[in-house]
């Protein structure tokens, strides 16, 4: 049986008001699985918006994303608020956190992005349009190594019998159902999963962006990745976006 909110009430209604650490999350109450160093964690992250035009793919959901996650679903079991609606917005307010979204919407303003589907600005994804994005992740639930986020290496995610097999998963599901969607595969890792998927026939390779350097500001390589592959980004995006304007 896949994890449910539901399975996991319990535990985190018991959790304090507040920011959360590891201790209070990395905990065997939430563990789903794990394997040697590695460990994958359950954080409300499951809702799949089939309406998405755009879709944004990261490795996994990491430490603050699964904190602000579960701190939202707390908030949302004590006001009452229906499993669907919470599940929604968990992901919505844990969906690439922090300054790696800031650098993701300045990444995205600089190709064009708004212009190429009738956008304001790259921003407004996260807001007022947030309707037509879909946030996700290749491994949908927090994976740690020893306690720290998982990065796309060590092991390598398609090696990792554990860690292909949720990947798998998540074309299976979230690709049947955002067939509309043009994706942003952020980071090398991820690029190599998609691009596997597209070997197996389940994945049209024009409608990724392949090579998106991953946002994060640990990424050292990300304003070199950039400025290589602008161009190309542009170009791809200016076609899609011709026939797909929001």
């Amino acid at each position: 049986m896949p994890p449910h909110l539901q399975n996991y009430i319990n535990y985190i209604l018991s959790l304090p008001p507040g920011p959360l650490t590891k201790k209070e999350l990395l905990v065997p109450e939430l563990l789903i699985e794990e394997q040697g160093d590695l460990g994958i964690y359950y954080a409300p992250m499951d809702y799949i918006n089939n309406q998405a035009k755009l879709m944004i793919i990261g490795i996994t959901p990491g430490f603050t994303q699964m904190e602000i996650g579960v701190r939202q679903a707390r908030q949302d079991l004590l006001d009452g608020v229906s499993f669907a609606d919470m599940e929604k917005r968990a992901k919505k307010s844990a969906s690439f956190a922090g300054s790696m979204r800031s650098n993701l919407i300045a990444m995205l303003d600089e190709l064009g992005l708004p212009e190429a589907i009738g956008l304001p600005s790259s921003e407004a994804l996260f807001g007022e349009f947030r309707d037509r994005l879909h946030t996700t992740s290749v491994l949908r639930y927090p994976v740690f190594i020893k306690g720290e986020n998982y990065t796309g290496h060590q092991p390598d995610m398609l090696k990792s019998p554990i860690l292909s097999r949720y990947a798998s998963e998540m074309a299976e599901r979230e690709l049947k159902e955002t067939k509309d969607a043009f994706m942003i595969p952020l980071g090398k890792s991820v690029s190599d999963v998609l691009r596997s998927f597209v070997r197996e026939g389940v994945l049209d390779a024009d409608r990724c962006l392949f090579d998106f350097p991953h946002p994060s500001g640990a990424n050292g390589h990300r304003k070199s990745q950039f400025e290589k592959n602008k161009e190309a980004f542009r170009h791809q995006l200016a076609q899609w976006g011709a026939g797909n304007q929001l």
